[in-house]
């Protein structure tokens, strides 16, 4: 697990680390992807509310994170009405009734999880059948990667399915692999959006 417990995360990097284009990038995606409105919805790895706004047609999100830190923050973003829910929980094991959810949201979390699979397992478990996901990850078979593994930069191949763990606890995933773990859930592939050419994808 990583835990960003007592991180400065929300100022150091999204609000002082020149982020505003990867912002963007998730609210146009988000506009693209995601119903209008709904009755429940998740949004994993919520971290301190940041895009949780972007999901007012919602009449009830859960913003779930595993550190109670970034959660506090998150509720001094949003406030307490009842229309928010704060959950700190393991997303390996989520405590939710199975189905309970019609949409749900993952964004910068995967690439931290050691075992992805088990992950978008416990996701599963809790989404209607007919459920909307919206997932991003970061995409090992970019640009950057292909040319510096060409030019001999770096050792791990781009093109090979299996994650590569660039730093402890970050992972880079090919397409590929993505999509075999979905499809292996049970999930359906309805649209797949690339926002840059070093690894963005939703």
């Amino acid at each position: 697990i990583c835990n960003y417990e007592g991180s400065d995360y929300q100022q150091s990097f999204w609000e002082q680390g020149g982020r505003e284009y990867e912002d963007r990038a998730e609210a146009i995606a988000l506009k693209r992807l995601l119903p209008q409105s709904g009755k429940l919805m998740l949004e994993l790895g919520a971290g301190a509310g940041r895009n949780t706004p972007r999901y007012a047609g919602f009449e009830r999100i859960v913003v779930l994170d595993y550190s109670t830190t970034q959660l506090a923050q998150a509720q001094a973003r949003l406030g307490k009405s009842d229309k928010y829910i704060y959950v700190a929980a393991d997303v390996y094991r989520l405590p939710f009734l199975k189905g309970i959810f019609d949409s749900a949201t993952m964004i910068r979390v995967l690439h931290h999880m050691a075992d992805a699979p088990k992950a978008l397992s416990q996701i599963r478990n809790i989404l209607q059948p007919n459920a909307i996901f919206i997932l991003e990850f970061a995409n090992k078979l970019n640009l950057k990667s292909i040319l510096r593994y060409i030019f001999r930069k770096q050792t791990w191949n781009p093109f090979t399915l299996e994650p590569v763990e660039f730093v402890k606890l970050n992972f880079d995933f090919h397409p590929q692999a993505i999509r075999n773990w979905l499809g292996e859930l049970g999930f359906q592939l309805k649209k797949h959006l690339r926002f840059r050419t070093f690894g963005l994808d939703f």
